[in-house]
């Protein structure tokens, strides 16, 4: 119907254009005056003038909507309308529709920037944002408390704090993070995402200071230490001031002088005896072992790094242990994807973590069907670096696997409980990290990450 309106409009137009100019001719031929000629071309022109403007009505309409949309102009509307028929009304109506949907959306946008602006100001970590240019975009009330810079406008003004901290900032990759003390109360952690605004790129950082989580954890720390050395301190010297006591008894009551001065023991003393001063000697040696362990562990070097690459210190370490895994029937297989892979760090330390990995794998496989050590490098997701130390072992327990990076915590008879301690003492001086996943009777999974 609304079209059947339209057109009729449009040939009503068109007729009266035709009549006008057949009667303009008429006159013209009868040689009516220059008047006449001049009135029927002004009606002329207003009839195509109002015949356009007629028959774009639909596209005015559209181009206002849009641009209403384009500005965030709200405001207008289109319930306003000619007798141009129903579905021109429908079209009014559904642009109203859609300008009420985009007004609340954008309502809704403000209240959820609104939010986010509050709770940003409310929490206790420290936001900044910058962009490309170093200028600052949002920084919270935490922020400011925590770095204390007066005017701070330009990430360029950490540098007022510490230098190494701006340095840090500026070289850190999105998605990193680090840590760095500034003063005796302020220790900062540091994280970095990256987004894009407006077409220009946004870095978001993040401060946090971590003193009394560290205080904890080191108090922590140096508690479970504690318990550790009195443990095996006390394992070691009881047994020691026990037979050391009973070992007087023997020399005070067993021991007979003769009559020409010579001392004499009976053979049943004298066993005891040789067997307690033995007792005593293989107890001081475990202790003087700890001791060492103890030692090695807080005296770990700092890594020199240097880029190298991983395929020959697999075949290194695939000769050096070939022996000791030939004996147990075990094959050691090194993947690497690609091969041509190379990492930064000190290729003496991490040789040494992988011999202990794959030595403790070779003890865990005693039992195991598949006979295969895997030795596998490669990269991650994030193009990082990582190497993996794989058996199909007895695997760990989830109780112990809690604890096997633990100083002295051992599941071994033998074992001192420091290797794996400081395997992953070793990673953290890299700023990497060593990781362990087990399923019992499957697959242990050793991996040393690399930033």
């Amino acid at each position: 119907m609304g079209f059947k309106t339209f057109a009729i409009g449009i040939t009503i137009r068109v007729l009266l254009m035709v009549a006008v100019a057949y009667i303009g001719i008429y006159f013209y031929f009868k040689g009516e005056s220059l008047i006449q000629g001049i009135l029927f071309s002004v009606i002329m022109i207003i009839l195509i003038i109002n015949l356009v403007s007629y028959a774009t009505t639909t596209n005015r309409k559209i181009t206002r909507f849009l641009e209403s949309i384009r500005y965030s102009d709200f405001s207008s509307s289109f319930t306003k309308d000619s007798t141009l028929g129903k579905s021109f009304r429908e079209m009014n109506m559904s642009f109203n529709e859609v300008i009420e949907a985009f007004k609340k959306t954008r309502a809704e946008k403000e209240e959820q920037m609104l939010f986010l602006q509050i709770m940003i100001q409310h929490i206790n970590t420290g936001i900044i944002s910058f962009d490309s240019k170093g200028k600052i975009g949002v920084i919270n009330g935490a922020a400011k408390q925590l770095l204390q810079i007066p005017q701070f406008k330009d990430i360029h003004d950490l540098g007022k704090l510490s230098v190494d901290l701006l340095k840090n900032v500026l070289q850190l990759k999105p998605g990193g993070s680090f840590s760095i003390k500034i003063n005796s109360d302020l220790h900062l952690n540091v994280q970095s995402a990256s987004f894009k605004m407006e077409g220009q790129s946004w870095t978001l950082i993040s401060f946090q200071n971590i003193k009394s989580e560290l205080q904890k954890n080191e108090l922590q720390a140096w508690q479970n230490l504690t318990k550790v050395l009195r443990h095996e301190i006390m394992n070691s010297m009881t047994p020691i001031a026990s037979l050391a006591s009973s070992l007087g008894v023997i020399l005070e009551e067993d021991i007979i002088e003769e009559d020409n001065g010579t001392l004499v023991i009976d053979q049943e003393s004298y066993l005891d005896l040789s067997e307690g001063l033995e007792t005593i000697s293989k107890r001081s040696a475990g202790l003087v072992d700890f001791v060492n362990a103890y030692r090695d562990y807080t005296n770990i070097p700092q890594p020199d790094l240097k880029v190298f690459a991983v395929k020959p210190l697999f075949e290194n370490i695939r000769v050096l242990l070939k022996e000791d895994l030939g004996k147990a029937n075990i094959n050691l297989v090194c993947e690497l994807h690609p091969l041509d892979l190379e990492i930064l760090a000190d290729q003496d330390l991490i040789q040494m973590i992988l011999i202990n990995l794959v030595k403790n794998a070779k003890e865990a496989m005693d039992k195991a069907t598949n006979r295969n050590i895997i030795l596998k490098g490669g990269m991650d997701s994030h193009s990082h670096p990582f190497i993996q130390v794989i058996d199909h072992g007895e695997g760990i327990v989830p109780e112990a696997l809690e604890r096997i990076f633990v100083p002295f915590f051992t599941t071994k008879k033998s074992g001192s409980g420091i290797g794996l301690a400081i395997s992953r003492q070793i990673m953290n001086l890299h700023k990497g990290s060593l990781e362990v996943e087990s399923a019992p009777g499957k697959q242990t999974v050793f991996t040393l990450e690399f930033g």
